[in-house]
């Protein structure tokens, strides 16, 4: 029960903050869950069931108001939900330190994105094919890692050259989808705490609320991206030790 309790108050208060910052809080909650004694791969579920859960409500919203833009979504969409199981089954058969130095690097991108990623692109290379490209590498590397992947779509799919806010609406919508599609495929060879998953569940959707309407109180978005920065830098720093 204590456990539980642990595990609820921390997604509560990574939801709080990450959700502020506009982004999914998975990506700090595995590492953290590991290092309380979680399995990697069973956190790496666990995250994806409450990352899904905290996003699928957003993808709902946006295909209700109509923003979605289904040209630009479709290939990015089915390549991910393609490769992200892909990706999940792989991580069954791939040694758990390489998966780990993977994730450690993911954290660093991700940090080092929030610090310091420039809105401008670095190149223009706007096609379909580009984006089933994308679609594809990401989804996998997602699905490998057990994150929902917008912590590495976003960036990536600006420094491209696309419009941050055409992709934020579509990463919201693809996401989800993705996630659950990892989830499942996890779920069918690792041993899952379905009380555990419920308790993170619901933490995730209460912290995600809290941090939307703390966004209303004028906090400056930089300043909670540089806060989620430094805790996935010394999260990175931390897995980093394991290999020295």
């Amino acid at each position: 029960m204590q456990d539980y309790i642990l595990y609820s108050l921390i997604t509560i208060l990574l939801s709080t903050l990450f959700s502020m910052g506009g982004a999914g809080a998975g990506v700090a909650l595995i590492p953290i869950f590991n290092f309380l004694g979680l399995g990697f791969t069973v956190a790496k579920a666990v995250g994806l069931f409450a990352g899904a859960s905290t996003t699928i409500t957003s993808s709902i919203m946006n295909i209700k108001r109509k923003v979605v833009d289904y040209k630009f979504v479709f290939p990015i969409a089915i390549t991910m939900l393609i490769f992200a199981p892909l990706g999940a089954y792989s991580s069954n058969y791939i040694d758990e330190k390489i998966v780990k130095f993977f994730y450690m690097i993911m954290l660093f991108y991700s940090a080092t994105m929030m610090m310091f990623g420039k809105k401008k692109a670095l190149f223009d290379f706007k096609s379909k094919y580009t984006l089933f490209i994308v679609g594809g590498v990401v989804g996998f590397l997602s699905g490998l890692l057990g994150v929902g992947g917008g912590n590495i779509l976003i960036p990536l799919l600006a420094l491209l050259g696309y419009e941050p806010k055409k992709v934020a609406v579509a990463v919201s919508f693809v996401v989800p989808f993705s996630a659950l599609g990892s989830f499942f495929t996890y779920a069918t060879y690792v041993p899952l705490d379905f009380i555990m998953l419920f308790v993170v569940s619901i933490s995730a959707i209460v912290g995600g609320y809290i941090g939307n309407y703390m966004m209303h109180f004028k906090l400056k978005q930089n300043h909670i991206k540089k806060i989620m920065a430094l805790l996935l830098y010394l999260l990175a720093l931390k897995l980093l030790w394991h290999f020295i």
